[in-house]
Parts: structure tokens; sequence; C-alpha cells
């Protein structure tokens, strides 16, 4: 079937009519596990009964009024977001690319209203991903990403992702800030040591550069804790956040410390739609469930037994599942077939997971997820890498694998 829409997405031949918790149902009424999650963005699953009851009593309210007027409920969000975290400030857009690209303005000129205007530059992370916009993919650095759209926009130093000794010697006099995600999860799931992040932080506080952290897809709950780097027990002066923030519904935001935050004065920065009244009223729904007592202590537990169960997987499917990693519900498989024939045969079981880079799949359920349906994703996951596995026994070898 022909369609209007710009042929960027290589799109699957499926579509969904309804969700129920942690399952979508197809046109047709097949139901699938969803270990996608709109790429962790469903953190409550689907229609979750409090989003949904928020986000129609707002609809028959106010829809949008812009910020030249206050909103309440931003006002609101905004304070729950800096009591539960570093922050002293909160900025709302739509999406984790406004997000970054926002927390790296409030980089630049925190040092431009320092008196140090010329540093601006940003030390980032090979295999990143902070967005699509021309700023955040600069600053990810990735090729296939950047070629054909011109010169990429200056200012980042890349070095490899965990190498300490490599940000030192990236540093120079025009350097704001570090810009990382406590873990890498379009670039494969790849989580750093506790050390990595604790060491980042000093290093700033030595130089006198800010720590920006982009927690876009770790964030609201996704690794057991509210946000992810708090597993290394470090604060940052700067965070992006989206996803999982609006539970469905766009929205992102930038939380900031007060000193970091000091030259976003007035007219520097703005959101024709960010923190409108639906997007707040559904993200202080998100904030309710996630935050009530025992929430996350539940996704941990939940976390743990999935890895269990994951790694009792790849024990008996070693050549079709290499490795089981991650932190919390943002798991990643690393595949010794390709992850494309991986997420095929999972879709064939009726279960929706993600490609990330390194030749993984990222499995995403919602945070809502149950213990008997995460034995049902294991057992599901296991079919399809017997299948794979009894094909690369037939074949000798599978297409694109090293024989």
């Amino acid at each position: 079937m022909s369609s209007h829409l710009l042929p960027t997405y290589a799109r699957a031949d499926l579509s969904f009519e309804r969700g129920e918790g942690a399952w979508l149902v197809a046109a047709n009424g097949d139901r699938y596990l969803d270990c996608h999650c709109g790429v962790a963005v469903n953190a409550l699953g689907h229609a979750h009964p409090a989003l949904v009851a928020a986000l129609r009593e707002q609809g028959e309210k106010v829809w949008h009024v812009s910020n030249l007027f206050r909103v309440p409920d931003a006002e609101r969000l905004a304070a729950r977001l800096c009591e539960a975290t570093f922050a002293d400030f909160v900025f709302f857009c739509n999406s984790g690319a406004e997000a970054m690209e926002g927390a790296i303005k409030v980089a630049r000129k925190y040092h431009a209203a320092s008196g140090h205007p010329e540093r601006v530059r940003i030390v980032t992370f090979e295999g990143a991903f902070h967005g699509r916009t021309l700023a955040t993919l600069a600053a990810g650095g990735q090729k296939k990403y950047l070629e054909g759209f011109g010169p990429p926009a200056e200012g980042f130093d890349q070095v490899p992702f965990g190498d300490l000794e490599a940000v030192k010697r990236a540093i120079g006099p025009e350097t704001a800030a570090v810009l990382v995600e406590p873990v890498q999860g379009e670039g494969g799931v790849k989580v750093p040591p506790p050390s990595f992040l604790r060491g980042l932080r000093e290093l700033c506080d030595e130089k006198g550069l800010l720590l920006v952290l982009d927690e876009v897809q770790t964030g609201m709950g996704r690794t057991g804790t509210l946000f992810a780097h708090e597993h290394a027990g470090i604060v940052p002066d700067v965070m992006g956040i989206a996803k999982a923030l609006g539970g469905g519904f766009p929205v992102g935001a930038v939380l900031a410390t007060a000193e970091a935050g000091k030259g976003m004065t007035l007219g520097t920065h703005g959101s024709t739609f960010g923190g409108n009244p639906l997007a707040m009223a559904v993200a202080n729904a998100v904030f309710d469930v996630i935050s009530a007592p025992g929430f996350l202590e539940g996704v941990q537990r939940k976390a743990l037994l999935m890895k269990q169960r994951l790694a009792a997987v790849r024990d008996r499917h070693p050549d079709v599942i290499r490795e089981v990693r991650g932190e919390g519900l943002l798991l990643g498989i690393a595949c010794g077939v390709p992850n494309g024939k991986m997420i095929e045969a999972l879709r064939a079981e009726k279960l929706l997971a993600v490609p990330a880079g390194d030749n993984v799949v990222r499995i995403l359920p919602p945070l809502i997820v149950s213990e008997a349906e995460i034995a049902e994703a294991a057992e599901r996951i296991d079919r399809a890498a017997a299948r794979l596995s009894g094909e690369a026994a037939g074949n000798g070898k599978l297409e694109g694998v090293p024989g």
C-alpha cells in the first residue's frame, strides 16, 4: 500500500488498534507482548487508567495557552521534579532531542554569563545518541546520521565511551561541559562502571565544567531508580529527559541547578508547545504513579527476575544470544545472529523489541509488567532463539554472521 509519509522509516507492516497494559492488539486481533514500549516511552504500558483520566479531564478544560501565561500544572510538575532531584529549575519542551538541544544551550550560556564566552566545546562519546537535530546529531557524531546534511555543527569533541583518560586529554581552554548518557541505549545498552560517572563528576568540578546528562531513555524509573545517575551516587549540573516523562504523550524537559542555569534569562530560550496543559496533566499523572511508595522497588525486583530469565535463555542458546546486559528494565541482548533476524523471530512469536547498535536487541517492557508477563516474554524469546539456532545448525551459518 502506498503512503504519503516521507520514507525515513522502514516500518513493519503492522498496525495496532488498542493497547492493554503490557499488550498491544493488532488490527487483525493478534496480541503482542510489548517489550518495545514505543522505544522506552510507554513506561506505564497502554491505556493506564490514571493517564487516561488525566488526559480526558484536562481535554475538557484547556488544551493550549502558550508560555506567555502561567500554566499551574507546569509549575507543579517542575516543583516535583526539583524536589526529587538535584535541580532548581526546569524548562519544558516536546521531545528528547529538544531537551538535549536545550541542555547544550544551557551549558554554553552558563560560561558566557560567567565571563568566558569562548568556552563552547563539549566532550561527547563514541556510540552516543542525543537526537536528530543538527546540534544533537553532531554531539552524537555518528556518520550514518550526519551524512548528506552539510558540515556538522561545530563544538563537539568525541572520545571513547568509558575512557576517563581520553576525556582528560580532550579538555582544553574552550571546553564548556561533558555530555554523557549514564547508559548508552541506542549505542547498544552499554553500562559504564559507576567509577566512570564519578570520575566525570570529579573532573568537571576540578576543571570548572558542567556535567550534562542525557537521561532521555534512562530516566523516570527505567533503570530501577528515578534517574540512572543515582546508581553512581552523583548529581549532574544539567539533565535532559523525555520519553517516559509523558508515558506516551510528547513531553521533554531540561533540568538545571540555579548556578548552571544562570545564563538562561528572559528571552534566551522558548517553546510554543512546551509545558502545555495537556502534556503537564499527563506527566503529573505519570509522576504520581512512578513516585508512589514501593513502585521503583518493584521495578528493581522485576528487572532482576527478567535478567535471570534472559540469562537462562542465553545459556540454552549461546550461539544466538552472546550476552545479556543492561540496568533495570533497560536490557540488551547481544546477538550472535544479525539483530534484524532476531527482531523478526521475536515478532513471529508476537513479542515486540527494539534494535540497537553493536548488534543488540533492546528489551524494554513497561515498568508495570507483571512477573507472569516476564515469564511469558522469556518463553517467547527462548522460542525465537531456538528457531534461529536451528536455522544456523541447518545452514551451517546464518547469512551475515561470521563463520
